[in-house]
């Protein structure tokens, strides 16, 4: 790290080459894509975002992170693209990426993947299904992006058991987008609140 940014503009070669090569582990490919961006700044942007396609995970996920560090807004495709990704731990990246940079106009993106099954853990033999932690991470992003059209169902969410585990989010997230402060109490109080704050939000046709 140090011998790159002495050298600055002379290193780029050689870190682009341990980034294409699959001569080099993981974790120096990973370091290549992160002084890569140090060196060259938003002018690597373009270069770093091919690697999102990339077949390995680590380097989506390092191309992502990078894209980040950048301050890259401009990449909203790919982001968009990277909320399905078949890795997990990438698809966490993309939310930190969309949250961090405040791109609202892909909430409805984020709001989807409550929808897409591989967020879920699924076991055959108990015929069971669990939600895994992106979701929670889901369901916040969704209030720091302030996505209007998720307040309904949330609303509707916070009043049924089987959300029971997520109720917390659910009910942080209705304070980011009404501006409204819930009880600190027990979770049942919480639900009493949104529960009244819906019924007052009915219009009386």
């Amino acid at each position: 790290k140090s011998q790159v940014m002495k050298l600055k503009g002379k290193s780029v070669a050689a870190l682009i080459n341990v980034m294409k090569s699959e001569k080099y582990p993981d974790k120096n490919r990973w370091m290549a894509t992160f002084l890569l961006g140090r060196v060259m700044g938003k002018k690597s942007a373009p270069f770093i975002s091919k690697f999102t396609h990339h077949k390995s995970w680590v380097m989506r996920m390092a191309a992502l992170k990078s894209l980040l560090a950048l301050g890259q807004r401009d990449y909203k495709d790919i982001y968009k693209k990277s909320l399905k990704d078949n890795s997990l731990i990438v698809r966490y990246q993309a939310l930190e990426n969309i949250k961090k940079l405040q791109i609202t106009e892909l909430a409805p993106n984020i709001w989807a993947m409550l929808y897409d099954k591989r967020n879920y853990h699924v076991n055959e033999k108990l015929k069971s299904t669990k939600r895994a932690h992106i979701v929670k991470e889901i369901i916040s992003t969704v209030g720091d992006l302030k996505f209007e059209k998720a307040k309904k169902p949330l609303l509707s969410m916070m009043q049924k058991k089987k959300y029971s585990d997520i109720h917390s989010e659910i009910s942080n997230t209705l304070e980011k987008i009404t501006g409204r402060k819930s009880p600190k109490n027990s979770a049942r109080d919480k639900q009493v609140f949104w529960a009244k704050y819906a019924q007052a939000s009915v219009v009386i046709r």
